[in-house]
């Protein structure tokens, strides 16, 4: 893509959105001071308020559970001055950060909410946070309108909004590296005296990830490597052997203040990382070599989560991405390819250490967090789980390479013929509307989606996993406690039912009125709730009285067994922690699902 001349000392392009700020008003498509920022921030207190408005609808995820509990502890340590360390010895959690499951654990200390409602919240906010580092990094590479284009997109990813309120682990991370891509960046344009507060804000924002998780350490791989690339610009600019050293010591010390603020913040976020100083390499080397023994269902085709075929991260993308987005960076690696073409043919044409340069060092930054990921899969091909939900934290910087595809292709068509401008722009309006109502009708199990590549929902269903997270139990649940109250014709449940779960029965049971208990021996079950995930509904019988469905794919049902309740003599195989896998039987052993 053809990159804008930046001011070096701000960062920000002199060309704001094809005219936005500093064109006056003429025979282009639209030109109004400040729109852009103005949509963009009306854009985000939208998407804040519906998360105020529907976080309560949202279920209670397999992972909800124990990080709730890690957070608990981790803030009984703080709490106990040290003396609790029971975190340190929880399950596997200790490998992780807990920046989210404390600060969920502090709010819940003050929350006027349930304890899970509060975790809902709390993540709708993190992934709001999240789309507002999206918005300024695309406004730092392209102008006001890019950034508005990108807190649309990265908002419309139903796996990124899906994820924001329930996920305690992956959205925090994606928001985390977002923020330090922006931050990075930030400081690249101000080189080669990049400012102080921002170096202690990309400080923060990276020991804030670490301490959600250490593969945060990808985004400081990405900032060296731009750094090393930028004292080779000097060199090849002329400087010499000591004036490139002189000036790569200058840049150790200009970060430095950023990396000890980022190991104090993750040391606070994650205390067992500093209670040896080689901690976080052990979790580094753990994770890299970590083991899920369960299987994976995609595109009709089983395998095993630690032999995943070489097409699974790249179909996966392809399937779950909105159709606009990859329409988006279908346009960016045209631009690209374009751009890279015609410097090519220049042979005069080179990289100079000037505000176009820094901008382009800007951009393969941002390209290398989106692509570095995938690529790393494609030759080393590790462990997979369900869905991109370990790859979430490459969606943002995809949208917002999608986004400034589109403010090129803007820019190419503004001041051309006006029939073409608006057909253009009628075209995204409409994506954008028929994208929005397809994320309506998810609600609230907006991570299910797939796109029209694989027909739908509905054409995915049987041949992708849906429900892997188990959140449409609560709805379930819900329903399940009004059918029998209009049973009891409006009044209150005045006896006892015994129900069995063939998920995770938090994600049942604390929907349920307490008249309700959980029990596993299928003879004393009167209501039975259960995934259709790994035909986990077919494991107990009863007259189906209620199915969750989206686009005609059932994700859960409800079934009435108190007619049937002396025929049943068997054990319930579903086990007390929540451990259903997908596509694997329940009679198998899979791990814990903190270890996910």
């Amino acid at each position: 893509m053809t990159a804008e001349v930046s001011k070096p000392e701000t960062g920000e392009p002199h060309r704001s959105g094809g005219g936005v700020r500093t064109g006056p008003p003429g025979a282009g498509l639209i030109h109004l001071d400040h729109l852009f920022d103005d949509l963009a921030w009306v854009w985000l207190l939208a998407v804040a308020v519906l998360v105020v408005l529907t976080f309560r609808e949202y279920g209670i995820i397999w992972d909800s559970e124990v990080q709730d509990e890690y957070g608990r502890k981790l803030l009984s340590f703080y709490l106990s001055g040290f003396q609790d360390r029971s975190a340190f010895e929880f399950q596997n959690l200790y490998l992780y950060g807990g920046a989210f499951d404390l600060t969920a654990a502090l709010l819940n200390k003050i929350s006027p909410l349930g304890e899970y409602e509060t975790r809902h919240l709390l993540g709708g906010m993190v992934g709001v946070l999240g789309l507002i580092g999206a918005w300024r990094l695309a406004r730092t590479l392209a102008g006001e309108r890019a950034g508005f284009f990108a807190v649309m997109l990265l908002t419309l990813i139903p796996d990124y909004y899906g994820h924001m309120l329930v996920n305690p682990k992956d959205v925090p991370f994606a928001c985390g590296m977002t923020w330090t891509l922006h931050l990075a960046c930030r400081t690249v344009s101000q080189l080669p005296r990049p400012r102080l507060g921002t170096v202690l804000g990309l400080g923060l924002a990276l020991g804030l990830t670490l301490g959600t998780r250490i593969g945060a350490v990808l985004a400081g791989f990405y900032l060296v490597l731009i750094l090393v690339l930028y004292l080779e610009l000097l060199r090849r600019a002329g400087a010499t052997l000591r004036e490139t050293l002189g000036s790569a010591r200058r840049l150790v010390l200009a970060y430095l203040p950023a990396l000890i603020l980022a190991y104090v913040v993750m040391g606070v976020c994650w205390p067992w990382a500093w209670q040896s100083p080689l901690n976080p390499l052990v979790a580094l080397s753990v994770f890299s070599h970590f083991t899920w023994p369960n299987q994976v269902l995609a595109a009709g085709v089983v395998f095993k989560a630690s032999d995943p075929p070489i097409w699974y991260l790249p179909l996966m993308l392809a399937v779950k991405l909105p159709e606009m987005v990859l329409v988006g960076l279908g346009l960016a690696i045209w631009f690209a390819g374009g751009w890279l073409v015609s410097w090519l043919g220049d042979r005069r044409h080179g990289f100079a250490v000037d505000a176009d340069g820094l901008r382009r060092l800007q951009f393969l930054m941002v390209t290398l967090a989106a692509l570095f990921p995938i690529a790393y899969f494609l030759i080393f091909r590790p462990e997979v789980y369900n869905g991109i939900r370990h790859f979430l934290f490459i969606v943002p910087p995809l949208a917002v390479l999608a986004a400034v595809a589109f403010d090129r292709l803007w820019h190419s068509i503004d001041g051309g013929p006006r029939l073409l401008g608006q057909a253009v722009l009628a075209c995204f309006a409409v994506a954008v509307v028929i994208q929005a109502w397809i994320m309506m009708e998810l609600h609230p199990n907006e991570s299910i989606y797939y796109n029209a590549l694989v027909g739908g929902v509905k054409g995915a269903d049987g041949r992708f996993e849906l429900d892997y997270w188990g959140t449409s139990i609560a709805q379930a649940a819900e329903e399940l406690a009004t059918y029998v109250r209009d049973e009891n014709g409006g009044n209150p449940i005045d006896r006892t039912y015994k129900v069995l779960v063939c998920a995770n029965p938090e994600s049942a049971m604390y929907f349920l009125p307490k008249q309700f208990e959980l029990t596993r021996v299928i003879a004393e079950g009167d209501f039975f709730i259960g995934l259709t995930l790994s035909g986990c509904d077919k494991s107990v019988d009863g007259q189906q009285i209620i199915r969750v469905e989206r686009f005609g794919a059932v994700l859960s049902v409800v079934k009435d067994r108190r007619d049937l309740k002396e025929q049943s003599v068997n054990i319930v195989k579903a086990p007390p922690q929540p451990v259903l896998t997908p596509l694997l039987p329940a009679t198998s052993t899979p791990m814990p699902p903190e270890m996910r």
